[in-house]
């Protein structure tokens, strides 16, 4: 039997990369949107779901199992960058990124999680961010929303586990999507003291995501995890130097790494 898979955000990106993998290799697909009635190119149906939004969420995964009669992947994938100063970031934007990167696949887990025991079997693979992993100049917020959703992943793999079901991160490093389009701008306020660091900043960012790596190689890596009968805690794809940053600031002094990252950012 075909498994049944899930993925939030399904119709852009990384997102849509793996479902398009997943759909040839045989999976049955379903991937996620906002408005999927304008989507007309995907190859595997969309779902509407809002990650903001409760009860779009539990209408979703009813929808999915009604039509399949179970579910046994989740890839929680829909998310938005954001960019700025921590102290020129509109609050609601703040809370609007959380909403989408943190709230909205705890709410998806918490859905899903009852069909997922009922079957003794499931894998919840949470899409985070190396990012995720130290706190960025000028992408504080998204580190941040990112890096909580890796603790609430290994919190909650412990809790699942006996029931039969597993959960994993993957941290993904830059990759050639149009992340960087829909992210949220703080903007370069003229005569701002952020003004000319953030401005610099900002250029360096979109550029890693111009020149990032091929989405399909997300996809294959998440193939593989889903092959895996004991997926880890962690996984990392993307450049070398990217996966090495963790590495690096496990090891070096604080203060050496920070000093690091802010000759990296020119700052």
């Amino acid at each position: 039997m075909s498994k049944v898979v899930l993925i939030t955000g399904g119709s852009s990106g990384i997102g849509k990369s793996i479902g398009a993998f997943l759909h040839q290799k045989g999976f049955v697909v379903y991937g996620t949107s906002r408005n999927p009635e304008k989507i007309t190119n995907s190859i595997f149906p969309l779902v509407a779901l809002d990650v903001r939004d409760k009860q779009s969420i539990v209408n979703c995964v009813a929808e999915v199992i009604q039509k399949s009669g179970r579910l046994d992947i989740v890839i929680n994938n829909a998310g938005v960058g954001i960019t700025g100063p921590i102290e020129e970031i509109p609050t609601e934007e703040i809370r609007n990124n959380f909403e989408t990167n943190l709230f909205g696949p705890i709410e998806v887990m918490k859905s899903v999680l009852p069909q997922m025991r009922e079957q003794k079997s499931g894998l919840i693979i949470n899409i985070t961010s190396i990012a995720g992993y130290m706190g960025l100049p000028y992408r504080g917020i998204y580190s941040a929303s990112k890096g909580a959703l890796e603790l609430i992943t290994e919190a909650l793999r412990m809790e699942v586990k006996s029931f039969g079901i597993q959960i994993t991160n993957v941290a993904p490093g830059d990759f050639a999507t149009n992340i960087a389009a829909g992210r949220y701008h703080a903007p370069v306020v003229k005569g701002s003291a952020y003004e000319v660091p953030y401005g610099n900043t900002l250029k360096e960012m979109d550029s890693h995501v111009d020149s990032g790596s091929n989405p399909n190689e997300m996809a294959e890596a998440i193939f593989a995890i889903i092959q895996t009968d004991k997926p880890k805690v962690h996984y990392k794809v993307g450049a070398f130097m990217q996966k090495f940053s963790i590495v690096l600031k496990r090891i070096l002094p604080d203060t050496m790494y920070e000093k690091m990252l802010m000759n990296h950012y020119k700052l």
